[in-house]
C-alpha cells in the first residue's frame, strides 16, 4: 500500500490480516474520491431532514443499536480478535460497552441539548445547542467499536450526521458498525462508512459540506489533520498518543496496586492510549510491589485470542511487535533491566517488565503501544509528579496512596486530562475524555463531548 496515487479513478484494496495466523481474512476495494464526495452529499441532504427529528425518535433508534449490540455481541467480538488480536474475552467487553454508551446518551442527550436560560438586560435570552451538518470521524484499530461509538453515537444525537473512516486493517469491523445502524432503522446516509484509505482524506476534510473533523490517533496524524483543518477553518477533535504514569507512593495498598497494574497495562496487550506506561514507584514500596507484579505479570495467559481462556493475544502486526522490541533493545543497552519478558515471537511480545528506566530512554520518552511495563524508582512524591510529568502527552496518571488528602492536592499538579485515585485509568460515557499537550485537545463522552459539534448560539430578545 505504498507510494498510493491520488488519481481519483484508482482504486486499491484494504487488506485485514488475522495478526495471530498472518492469514488474509478479506480485501477490501476503497472507494475513489467521487465516490467518498458523493457519499458525503448524501449526507449532507439527509442531515436537513435528520436534524428536525424529535429526541424520541432519536432515542429509540439509538436504544435499537444497543439491543442490536447485545443481541449480536458474539458475532461482532470475534470480527473484533479476527482482525487486530485482542482476546475475545476483551473484545464482547467492548462491545457491551458500546451499549452502555446507547443507554447513556438515549438517557441524557435531550437534557444535555436542552436550551438554557440566561439572566441578561434582554427580556429573554437564552443558550441553544443545534448541530452543524456532517462530521468526518477517523479512527484507529485497537478499539475497532468503542472508539468509533463514541464518536458517531454522541454526534448523532446531537442532529449531526456523520461519516467513518476506519483504519485500513479492520474494514470487516467498520462495515458490521455501518449495518448495525441501518439495521436498526437509522435513515442510510444519517450514518455511513468510508472505505478508504488515508490519503484520502485531505479531500474529504476540505469538502465544503464537512463541518468538523474528529480523529482518535497518533500524533503526525493529529498534527497532519489539524493543519488540513485549521487551513478551512474547521473544527477538530484530536485523541492523541498517551504516556500516562502510574505512581505508587511508600504507603499504597500494595497488593492492590499490583493487581490493577496489570490490567492498566496490559490490556489489550498494551495498545491502549490510556494504558498505564511509565511505572513511578517510591523506593520504600518497591521491592515489595516489584515482587508481586512481576509475579502477577508472569501469570498472564498468552496465546490464541479466539480461546476464552486467553488474556492477552498479539500485537495487531509483526511491525508493531518490531517496534516494540526495539524500544526495549535500545533502552537495555542505556542501562535498563528487564525482569521479565522481553522476547518476540512474530507478532506476539511477551508480558514484560522493565527497570531502571530513566528519561533519555524510549521506554520514557516515547509512547509504548505494547505489554511492557516501564519501571522508574523515585524518593518521594515530590519527585514522582517531577517525573510524571516529564513527557510530551498529558492524557491521564494514576496514584496509589492511602491519603486521599495528599493525593486531591497532588490531582491539580498534573497537567493531564484525568487523574485516577487508587485505579486504572479509563473512560466512561459519564466522565469527559481527553487529553493535554501532545495527547491532544477537545473532549469526548459526557455532557461536554456531546458540546463538541454543536452551534452554542446565544438567543437575545427585547419585546416590543
Amino acid at each position: 500500500m505504498e507510494n498510493r496515487t491520488l488519481n481519483a479513478s484508482f482504486l486499491y484494496s484494504m487488506k485485514s490480516i488475522n495478526p495471530y495466523t498472518n492469514a488474509l481474512i478479506a480485501e477490501i476495494t476503497e472507494l475513489n474520491d467521487q465516490q467518498i464526495s458523493d457519499i458525503i452529499d448524501e449526507s449532507s441532504s439527509t442531515f436537513d431532514t435528520w436534524k428536525r427529528t424529535d429526541f424520541n425518535v432519536r432515542r429509540k433508534l439509538i436504544r435499537k443499536v444497543a439491543m442490536n449490540l447485545r443481541s449480536n455481541n458474539g458475532t461482532y467480538a470475534s470480527m473484533i480478535t479476527a482482525e487486530m488480536g485482542k482476546p475475545l474475552r476483551e473484545s464482547k467487553a467492548e462491545v457491551e460497552k458500546c451499549a452502555w454508551l446507547c443507554d447513556y446518551y438515549a438517557e441524557n442527550a435531550e437534557r444535555f441539548l436542552s436550551p438554557e436560560t440566561i439572566m441578561t438586560d434582554a427580556d429573554e435570552s437564552y443558550i441553544s445547542y443545534e448541530p452543524l451538518g456532517v462530521i468526518l470521524g477517523i479512527m484507529p484499530w485497537n478499539f475497532p467499536f468503542w472508539q468509533a461509538f463514541r464518536f458517531i453515537v454522541p454526534t448523532l444525537m446531537a442532529g449531526n450526521t456523520a461519516v467513518l473512516k476506519h483504519a485500513s486493517n479492520v474494514q470487516l469491523s467498520a462495515a458490521n458498525i455501518e449495518n448495525i445502524f441501518t439495521d436498526s432503522g437509522f435513515p442510510r446516509a444519517v450514518f455511513r462508512n468510508i472505505p478508504a484509505g488515508s490519503d484520502r482524506m485531505e479531500k474529504a476534510i476540505r469538502h465544503h459540506r464537512i463541518m468538523a473533523v474528529s480523529l482518535t490517533g497518533s500524533g503526525p496524524a493529529g498534527e497532519k489533520v489539524a493543519s488540513i483543518a485549521g487551513s478551512v477553518l474547521k473544527k477538530t477533535v484530536l485523541e492523541l498518543g498517551g504516556s500516562n504514569a502510574f505512581i505508587v507512593l511508600e504507603d499504597a495498598d500494595i497488593e492492590d496496586a499490583a493487581s490493577v497494574a496489570v490490567q492498566a497495562r496490559f490490556q489489550n496487550a498494551g495498545q491502549s492510549c490510556i494504558a498505564a506506561k511509565r511505572f513511578i514507584i517510591h523506593s520504600k514500596a518497591a521491592d515489595q510491589f516489584l515482587e508481586k507484579f512481576v509475579s502477577n505479570v508472569e501469570l498472564i495467559k498468552a496465546g490464541n485470542p479466539a480461546d476464552p481462556d486467553t488474556e492477552m493475544g498479539p500485537l495487531s502486526s509483526i511491525t508493531q511487535a518490531e517496534t516494540i522490541e526495539d524500544q526495549v533493545i535500545r533502552s537495555v543497552k542505556m542501562g535498563a533491566t528487564i525482569l521479565t519478558g522481553g522476547k518476540r515471537d512474530n507478532a506476539f511480545y511477551s508480558p514484560s517488565v522493565v527497570e531502571g528506566v530513566r528519561p533519555g530512554m524510549p521506554l520514557f520518552d516515547e509512547e509504548i503501544f505494547g505489554p511492557v511495563a516501564a519501571v522508574t524508582i523515585v524518593d518521594d512524591a515530590e519527585e514522582a509528579l517531577k517525573l510524571a510529568g516529564s513527557t510530551v502527552f498529558g492524557l491521564g496518571v494514576s496514584l496509589f496512596t492511602r491519603n486521599t488528602e495528599l493525593a486531591g492536592k497532588m490531582a491539580g499538579m498534573f497537567h493531564d486530562g484525568a487523574v485516577f485515585i487508587n485505579g486504572l485509568v479509563k473512560s466512561d460515557p459519564r466522565l469527559p475524555f481527553g487529553g493535554t499537550r501532545s495527547s491532544g485537545y477537545g473532549r469526548e463522552l459526557s455532557i461536554q463531548g456531546i458540546r463538541e459539534f454543536v452551534n452554542i448560539k446565544s438567543v437575545w430578545i427585547r419585546k416590543t
